[in-house]
């Protein structure tokens, strides 16, 4: 597997090495400042819609990079809005992608998102394809992640993304799964917030769908899987939490990929568990780097109260680096 070389390696800030210290810190203090954005909808072939953040460029044969947020998460995630700033430091157009039910408004159908449904991204490359940007460059993190990967396995040479990068994966969903269910203590934080939001989305839904929830087992719900089982798996034509997870899982695509993606993930990551797969290290475009510290979508580096992200840089390093390649 290639190597790529990151800025400088990755030290966690002091006081924060722990993985959850990582992980809740990035989520709750990362507030980029950001202006210039427009908000956009996008209705899809099936009648539905998506809400996308838009930041524009005056030229256009610059890169278009492409945002896709995590688990509950939207444009307005930390996360989404540095690589947003990164791109307009650059001169980049960029597009961060609200998922269905995640950009403030529920979406019109019974169905949501989840991390394999990659007809929407899919989709939304081929409406982009016509704003006459240049290379195509995109961005997962953790859910989002999983669905990037995915979609580059499923178009293998035909993809029209030049590059990608994908942050804090869950290779394996179940896997991701079991230890959001068997977290205890602060681990346990993760899960409450989660299915808290995930609940109240479905909740709504019934309401508006009675006959295709079933209410009393959605409030029973009291792990991911259980609520996967009861949800996520029968609205979106699984068979079951486990099915959903066999067949949306990125882990088994990676080896189908025929795009420079890098691949950033912490050893210590508590809600993708496991690190690299095997299969990532023998593909020639699979660029892997992994940390011993980082938590999930973290890295935070520096200090505590003057926080640095490592990750970003790495991600535009690695962006930049092919940004030669694409135009040509």
């Amino acid at each position: 597997m290639p190597i790529f070389t990151p800025t400088h390696p990755f030290h966690a800030a002091p006081g924060l090495e722990d993985p959850h210290a990582q992980t809740l810190h990035a989520a709750l203090v990362r507030r980029p400042r950001l202006s210039g954005l427009q908000r956009e909808r996008v209705w899809l072939k099936d009648g539905d819609f998506l809400d996308l953040e838009v930041l524009e460029t005056s030229a256009r044969d610059a890169p278009l990079l492409l945002l896709l947020h995590g688990l509950e998460g939207s444009s307005r995630s930390g996360y989404i809005r540095a690589l947003l700033a990164g791109a307009a430091r650059r001169g980049w157009g960029a597009v961060a992608l609200n998922f269905r039910s995640c950009s403030g408004e529920a979406n019109r159908l019974p169905r949501f998102y989840h991390s394999g449904e990659t007809g929407d991204v899919r989709e939304l490359l081929g409406r982009l394809g016509a704003r006459g940007w240049g290379p195509r460059f995109a961005v997962g993190f953790s859910l989002g992640a999983n669905v990037l990967l995915k979609l580059l396995g499923e178009d293998g040479d035909r993809s029209p993304i030049t590059a990608a990068a994908a942050i804090s994966t869950p290779f394996d969903l179940q896997a991701s799964a079991d230890a959001l269910d068997l977290a205890t203590g602060v681990g346990s934080v993760y899960r409450r917030v989660f299915l808290r939001s995930l609940k109240r989305k479905a909740l709504e839904k019934a309401r508006r769908f009675p006959d295709a929830f079933d209410v009393a087992r959605i409030r029973a719900a009291t792990g991911v899987r259980e609520f996967d089982d009861v949800v996520t798996a029968p609205i979106h034509g699984f068979a079951s939490a486990e099915d959903y997870y066999r067949r949306s899982s990125s882990g088994p695509m990676l080896g189908a990929i025929r795009r420079p993606t890098l691949l950033l993930s912490s050893a210590d990551d508590p809600l993708a568990p496991g690190g690299l797969p095997e299969s990532a290290r023998t593909s020639p475009w699979l660029h892997g780097l992994q940390t011993e510290h980082g938590g999930h979508v973290g890295f935070v580096e520096g200090q505590a109260w003057r926080p640095r992200w490592w990750a970003d840089a790495q991600i535009l390093r690695f962006l930049e680096q092919h940004l030669q390649s694409g135009a040509s």
